[in-house]
């Protein structure tokens, strides 16, 4: 089969550091040709592909990019170009760029890796699109966007969690994890506080985020913190850091404050074989089996609370849930069965 994969630009295809859609974008593409399909992808300057590769627009520094007149004519231009050469569209950026195709037969996919908006896929149905299959990385997510009508499937995000070590057995000092971008939303406050009650040592690592409001609530918030013996803060990691630092942690603490999609961070922590202590934020109960691969903490108080059942716990089982459930393999298999349906 011969597959588009198209992203949008702002972030690099993989990224180096966070970037979690494009993380997963890659090793999609990677799987997809492991498994002999021929992919081209569509990303933005500074990527790479184990296929083709078309470079458009430019890199920022965030993850939000501005539609204009330029980059949706670039996209067009290259949809045109290359739909007689593939079997399938399958855009993981904005809906937007599937709209010059929309009435070609060709098979298209739309994947959502968050909080959606159903009025622009109730538009985009009602000028009669063809073809076309929604998806969203969490049951929650796909709930968001329903309303818009639609064929719709959940598929959960992947990781590479073969290539991830697992460690079975831990220090007795091993520290509390916390990984991801450091804004109100994200919770690293909330992690601080349940290190602080319970005694043990927590590792934050993650971006600062450049809005202003956010950069005062890691100077406000946060950052006076990082004096106290306890928590340690290593900024950001790439991935070969992120998978010893899982490895080695106690547990990964994911007290989201907003409606999570469903973060990469669960099938990587798994890989490792680090339960996850979490918020019940958007699709994140998905991801968490209470009281085998971890708990789901509804205060500060709880989840410091459960830090003293994670020893009663089987890394063995958070290890076999990410093979089963978020490997390459499976996910890609999920996503080639909507292809060929």
């Amino acid at each position: 089969m011969k597959i588009l994969l198209l992203m949008d630009p702002a972030i690099p295809v993989p990224p180096i550091y966070y970037g979690g859609i494009e993380r997963v974008v890659y090793d999609m593409a990677c799987e997809y040709v492991k498994m002999g399909h021929e992919v081209t992808l569509v990303a933005g300057p500074n990527s790479k592909s184990p296929g083709r590769l078309i470079i458009y627009g430019a890199n920022a520094n965030t993850q939000s990019i501005r539609i204009n007149f330029k980059l949706s004519f670039k996209v067009a231009s290259i949809l045109f170009k290359e739909l007689p050469k593939h079997d399938v569209i399958h855009n993981f950026g904005r809906l937007f760029w599937l709209f010059p195709v929309a009435w070609f037969k060709i098979r298209k996919v739309q994947t959502y890796m968050r909080f959606i908006t159903p009025f622009n896929i109730k538009w985009l149905n009602m000028i009669g699109v063809r073809n076309i299959f929604y998806t969203a990385v969490s049951n929650a997510i796909v709930k968001t966007g329903i309303s818009g009508g639609g064929n719709w499937n959940t598929v959960y995000n992947c990781a590479p969690v073969e290539e991830f070590e697992c460690n079975l057995s831990l220090n007795e000092d091993a520290p509390l994890v916390f990984l991801g971008r450091l804004e109100r939303c994200k919770g690293a406050h909330s992690a601080i506080k349940v290190a602080l009650l319970t005694g043990k040592k927590l590792i934050i690592a993650g971006n600062i985020s450049p809005l202003s409001e956010e950069k005062e609530y890691f100077e406000n918030e946060l950052k006076p913190y990082f004096v106290h013996p306890l928590i340690n803060y290593i900024g950001v990691i790439d991935n070969i850091q992120k998978q010893k630092l899982l490895c080695e942690a106690l547990a990964m603490l994911l007290p989201v404050e907003w409606f999570e999609p469903f973060p990469i961070v669960i099938p990587e922590s798994y890989a490792c074989g680090t339960p996850i202590l979490a918020f019940p934020g958007g699709g994140v109960p998905e991801g968490i089996d209470h009281g085998i691969t971890g708990f789901i903490c509804n205060s500060v108080e709880e989840m410091a609370s459960h830090v003293s059942k994670i020893k009663y716990l089987n890394r063995e089982d958070c290890r076999r849930k990410a093979l089963k459930e978020y490997s390459r393999k499976t996910i890609a298999s999920k996503y080639l069965d909507l292809y060929n349906s």
